[in-house]
């Protein structure tokens, strides 16, 4: 996915307020309507063109109705009647089933329906996620209320993995249903890769234990696992490579800053992950995490900050040098271990926060002989970037020397992205997002390791 992709209602009204600036549109009146919806219709069909795809698949979050998607819900229609035949709408919608009724209800789903006709868009397809299955005569009404195809309604009941979801449409035809809608050719699928993994879910060999010590699982009574999604995917894509079960843990930073003892716990884990973040809350608590599993030999991948704080706790604990820190949570620290990326450290001074990220790929070469070189199997990688700090290269023949290796370098800018502890089971920081690139039937390299060494830990 490019840039374009990424799709926000301050970046579409940016974009429209800059056009007007420039004249684009010639000295006419512009307005919400329809210059807002016109930019939003512009950047799908560039999308499209960009990826020179058949299909592009375009989801409006939330719900029908909400103030904050109705200028998007308006570019779908106009998209709609500029290519009658080649948009389809698909209305996901919840259906309940009071436990104090038993019934499965269809009001809250012909209320959405008729609320997104209001928008000028009649669904041609209607997904009706439950704990249960849709029956025969809650599927007609959807058909008869809301103004759907009685096939088009389709199920979507709530089961064991949601790696089998594939599974439950292609049962309901959903594939063959929408190729049809957009009057292409209809094609068979093929899962049996995708049947593959499901039974490696289905039926681990062994389990593995790992514990997510970050800063963003508690609200209120609940625990947010979602804040690290996309690094919890991983680490289940790398376990079911290695035929395991993963059994993954939460843990809350902050509790190891109450209570350092606390850090103790982490013995009982086979492998420990710090995945990214941003702030100063619970980082000492992270920073004490690390310390642990360092001298403990416990398995540890450290992603973005997890690297960055990985290194600050060698600084700080093998180094000697106590006031080590990330000027992140101290723009005072006199051993600035991470530091402002120097390209931008003036527009950051200036609180001109907007576009000093370094998003998107970069190269990266790895030195021969490391853990990661083995992992990745090639000298020159690719990974995704979301981060403003970066290591200070002061520090960096200091620490190599004492045993955490600089092992990644993204030669253009000389800034390191890769660290790895020697003399460690598996010790290993990136300043890169390795998660992103993670896939169910194709786990990425240094996830596969991570879990391979943890198990390697849980037997011995």
């Amino acid at each position: 996915l490019g840039s374009i992709n990424y799709m926000t209602t301050g970046r579409i009204y940016t974009t429209v307020i800059e056009n007007e600036r420039k004249m684009k549109y010639k000295g006419r009146c512009v307005q919400v309507v329809p210059h807002v919806p016109e930019e939003i219709v512009r950047r799908i069909e560039t999308a499209a063109d960009e990826a020179d795809a058949e299909i592009t698949i375009i989801e409006i979050g939330g719900t029908v109705g909400e103030y904050e998607n109705i200028l998007f819900m308006e570019a779908a229609r106009m998209l709609k009647f500029k290519r009658k035949n080649d948009v389809a709408f698909v209305l996901v919608s919840y259906l309940p089933v009071p436990a104090h009724i038993g019934e499965m209800k269809t009001k809250p789903t012909q209320h959405a329906a008729r609320t997104l006709s209001a928008t000028g868009i009649n669904a041609d397809i209607i997904v009706a996620r439950g704990t249960d299955s849709l029956d025969k005569p809650r599927r007609e009404k959807l058909a008869t209320f809301c103004g759907v195809l009685k096939e088009h309604c389709i199920s979507a009941p709530d089961v064991s993995s949601i790696y089998k979801v594939p599974f439950n449409f292609e049962k309901e035809e959903l594939g063959k249903k929408l190729l049809r809608t957009l009057h292409m050719e209809e094609k068979d699928s093929d899962l049996s890769k995708w049947n593959e993994l499901v039974e490696k879910i289905d039926h681990p060999k062994k389990e593995v234990k790992i514990a997510v010590v970050g800063k963003y699982f508690g609200t209120g009574n609940y625990t947010l696992s979602d804040s690290y999604i996309s690094v919890i995917e991983a680490i289940k894509h790398a376990a079911w490579y290695n035929d395991a079960k993963p059994v993954l843990e939460w843990v809350d930073s902050e509790a190891f800053e109450k209570d350092p003892k606390k850090v103790e716990e982490l013995a009982q884990f086979d492998g420990v992950i710090v995945p990214g973040g941003f702030g100063t809350r619970g980082v000492e608590g992270i920073i004490n995490a690390i310390q642990y599993v360092r001298e403990n030999n416990i398995p540890y991948l450290g992603i973005c900050y997890g690297m960055q704080l990985a290194s600050v706790e060698f600084v700080r604990n093998v180094l000697g040098k106590k006031e080590a820190h990330t000027v992140e949570v101290d723009k005072d620290v006199k051993e600035a271990v991470i530091h402002i990326n120097p390209n931008q450290a003036d527009n950051v001074k200036e609180h001109k926060y907007g576009g000093t990220m370094r998003l998107g790929a970069y190269d990266c070469e790895l030195t021969a002989g490391s853990k990661a070189r083995k992992a990745y199997g090639k000298d020159i990688i690719s990974e995704r970037h979301r981060h403003r700090y970066e290591f200070n290269n002061d520090y960096r023949e200091m620490i190599d020397k004492a045993g955490l290796k600089i092992v990644g370098v993204n030669k253009k800018s000389d800034l390191v992205e890769v660290v790895e502890l020697e003399n460690h089971p598996f010790f290993i920081g990136v300043q890169y997002h390795p998660e992103f690139r993670s896939r169910p039937i194709e786990a990425h390299p240094l996830f596969r390791e991570f879990v391979c060494a943890s198990l390697a830990r849980k037997k011995s």
